[in-house]
């Protein structure tokens, strides 16, 4: 039995396991490395098997390698919504939980849905699908992963928007990596079978450089190990037993440095297979009719994607931070405490360097660690 074979037979395990529906992911470092491709492969190999798979939603982006793969497989027809003044398409979930098919391939998790459907994003589409008890083959690229968003944006140099949390990824019951060399992705580029020609030299110069391949084949390379280990350490019951962290990320109103943060901590949390939670000390100066309203907006996109990432979102009023910050940790039970780096934003809440000390001497006979990330 060779390795697809053997990942087919092992995936068909798992949905016997539960009334919901299983959950694979294939994660690529970049479009083009075969992800779409190795999902068809799948799906005639579970149809060959006598399992009722379907296409729930396919890209081929007119790549004919992976066109030709479309045909023999049932289909579920898509809805026609007009936007605009045009007519486009999008998956029908609703169709789909009618046809409860088995197991359906869905493409593009990250993808935002049309105005007016259901959910604004396909991984929402996703997750109902899973509850409805129908498994689902999905896809996604590195970029598209929230926590992984500053990291991506500082290899390529540019922001990604369309995100999927982590944890969404973190239902998943099977994650596989689709990967390739730098020279053989590269190869596939100019030969014309990502993109048309028009478009080769511009992926050239942006995401195609080698420097930025490897760079995202590296992320890609980790965040499949870290969800691998995941698995295994969950499925370990006996063994000694370790402190059980828990995260608690300390932000200000900044419009930066907090996100950064946040996002780190989420991986935190993720390799360590813990919680995490996200405090805003409001000081008097930044009291409901004082905050400027820039600050306001920057804290609630803060809040947003703390609750996306899967964290508690804490907030307090206080004039001593370095208090409340100690009050906030033996109230929920922390174990380490987040900040920036030294920053105006952050470090001018803490008031003066006799303020940091009075945190650090409060937090050490709690046992609390206290971590500064860039």
């Amino acid at each position: 039995m060779d390795e697809q074979q053997q990942s087919v037979e092992h995936f068909l395990d798992l949905i016997k396991r539960s009334r919901r529906g299983k959950f694979k992911v294939y994660i690529g470092m970049i479009a083009g490395v075969g992800k779409t491709y190795r999902m068809l492969q799948e799906a005639h190999e579970l149809l060959r098997a006598g399992v009722d798979v379907k296409i729930g939603y396919v890209e081929t982006h007119g790549r004919p390698g992976t066109e030709a793969l479309v045909p023999g497989l049932p289909v579920i027809p898509r809805r026609t919504l007009f936007y605009k003044g045009k007519e486009l398409e999008e998956m029908d979930v609703t169709a789909i939980i009618q046809a409860h098919p088995e197991i359906v391939v869905v493409d593009e998790l990250a993808h935002t849905n049309i105005e007016g459907s259901k959910n604004a994003k396909r991984w929402q589409d996703v997750m109902e699908i899973l509850d409805a008890g129908i498994s689902v083959i999905s896809a996604i690229n590195i970029q598209h992963i929230e926590g992984l968003n500053e990291e991506v944006s500082e290899i390529v140099g540019l922001e990604v928007k369309e995100r999927v949390p982590d944890s969404v990824l973190e239902e998943a019951d099977e994650v596989v990596n689709i990967d390739l060399t730098a020279e053989e992705l590269i190869a596939r580029l100019k030969a014309g079978k990502i993109y048309k020609p028009e478009k080769v030299q511009t992926a050239l110069d942006h995401f195609f450089r080698t420097e930025h391949i490897l760079q995202l084949r590296e992320l890609a390379l980790k965040e499949v190990a870290l969800r691998v280990e995941k698995q295994v350490e969950s499925g370990l019951s006996d063994g000694p037993s370790f402190r059980h962290e828990k995260f608690l990320a300390c932000i200000s109103s900044a419009e930066k440095t907090p996100r950064r943060l946040i996002r780190k901590v989420a991986r935190l949390a993720t390799r360590y297979d813990t919680k995490f939670a996200v405090l805003y000390v409001q000081t008097p100066k930044e009291s409901t009719d004082r905050i400027p309203l820039a600050n306001q907006r920057y804290l609630l996109n803060h809040f947003k994607l703390a609750s996306e990432l899967g964290g508690e979102v804490i907030q307090v009023q206080s004039r001593h931070v370095p208090e409340a910050i100690v009050d906030v940790c033996a109230k929920g039970k922390f174990t380490t405490v987040c900040v920036g780096k030294p920053s105006f934003s952050f470090w001018s809440l803490m008031g003066s360097l006799r303020r940091y000390r009075t945190l650090v001497r409060k937090l050490s006979p709690l046992s609390i660690d206290l971590i500064i990330l860039s």
